[in-house]
């Protein structure tokens, strides 16, 4: 009775994306591990699973914090060369295994964490259009350093060659990463530190007057995010066998703000869902138009979002998203079968209701007022 009663107080709606990217992972991995899926299908999983994870890790900062950031493929790149770098030195001696894997994932994430600190300092004190263009300066010149890098150390402009993790497991490794990037910054932002990084962004000056500490909260929300990014970007070296500075440019960095956008300013599930639909629109038009359609491929990404935008936002299809959503069918659905005719005992014992006071107490409470106590007799008339 106990359990039955902790199984109904889950917030189900909390972990509803746990359990369908956990799903997904267990069935996808299965059919990787007995040979039912082909290479292009595992890359397109691995290139989502890095998606998901860079568009959660900027909606932090975009959606939560309030503050727009253009340099997120700049921090991706960091953790991409660095990591990539410590792999490739590790390799010969640890082997191509798990061990080197997590040791680069933490070099990775841990150099554009550092970046985050470096650059959030002065940066975090600018707001709005200014700190983008920081934030963009940044990832351009990240991405002209590596460039211009000898080819001994990381590769220049030809790339930084890395090692390619199994193909058959990288994928669930990489939704495992999903997974852990998703407990770490929704159980932040449901705490009370999420709390006031989202009161920064409603109000700042209030948040301020509260005693909330701004630029600390700012400074730990953007490394956070920076260093998620970094994972991304050693997930991204260990899927491909160059890295490639020319790939973490502006448009990538718009390309995830994108995801967060569409997705919904400020909704973890959103930015996974756009996240999702983008990557695998991306992958399907590049696969699709072909020779000289290539050069279409844009046009029709463009015509898509811009159909997908006006849909999410026209005032005049409001009754209709209202009307045709998943929510509402399911809705409908549990409606249909829910038997108004069977009514359920009530489970509280109504017969036994504690109270401070017992009954016969209340009965035998003079309710006279002292001013009529002394206008009345002994006899309690007047």
């Amino acid at each position: 009775m106990v359990i039955r009663m902790k199984f109904k107080k889950i917030k189900w709606k909390h972990y509803i994306n746990y359990i369908v990217i956990g799903i997904f992972t267990a069935v996808m991995g299965s059919m990787s591990v007995f040979g039912s899926m082909n290479a292009s299908a595992l890359y397109l999983l691995e290139k989502i699973a890095i998606s998901i994870i860079l568009a959660v890790s900027l909606s932090l900062v975009v959606g939560f914090l309030g503050e727009l950031s253009l340099g997120h493929a700049g921090f991706m790149c960091v953790g991409a060369y660095l990591g990539g770098k410590a792999a490739s030195l590790l390799t010969p001696s640890l082997g191509n295994g798990i061990l080197t894997f997590l040791i680069a994932l933490l070099f990775g994430a841990g150099a554009a964490a550092l970046c985050g600190v470096v650059i959030g300092i002065p940066a975090l004190r600018l707001r709005g259009d200014y700190l983008a263009i920081v934030t963009l300066a940044f990832g351009e010149i990240v991405k002209s350093i590596f460039q211009n890098t000898s080819k001994e150390s990381f590769g220049g402009a030809i790339g930084l060659n890395t090692p390619r993790f199994d193909k058959k497991y990288l994928f669930i490794i990489a939704f495992v990463l999903v997974l852990l990037t998703l407990w770490i910054i929704q159980n932040l932002i449901r705490s009370k530190h999420g709390r006031a990084v989202t009161a920064i962004r409603d109000n700042e000056i209030a948040a301020r007057a509260t005693g909330i500490n701004v630029t600390k909260y700012k400074l730990v929300t953007f490394t956070l995010s920076a260093a998620f990014a970094g994972i991304a970007g050693v997930l991204y070296s260990y899927s491909n066998y160059t890295v490639q500075s020319a790939k973490f440019g502006y448009n990538y960095s718009i390309e995830i703000l994108v995801m967060v956008v569409l997705g919904g300013m400020g909704t973890i599930n959103g930015s996974i869902i756009a996240a999702t639909l983008i990557t695998f629109l991306n992958t399907k038009l590049a696969t699709v138009l072909t020779g000289d359609l290539a050069v279409l491929q844009n046009l029709f990404y463009a015509v898509i979002l811009i159909a997908i935008v006006i849909y999410n936002n026209a005032p005049a299809l409001k009754s209709f998203r209202d009307r045709y959503n998943l929510s509402a069918f399911i809705k409908k659905y549990l409606k249909k079968h829910d038997d108004p005719s069977h009514v359920k005992d009530d489970a509280q014992k109504w017969d036994v209701v504690p109270t401070k006071i017992d009954m016969n107490e209340v009965l035998s409470v003079d309710m006279v007022p002292p001013e009529m106590k002394d206008s009345m007799g002994k006899g309690g008339k007047k």
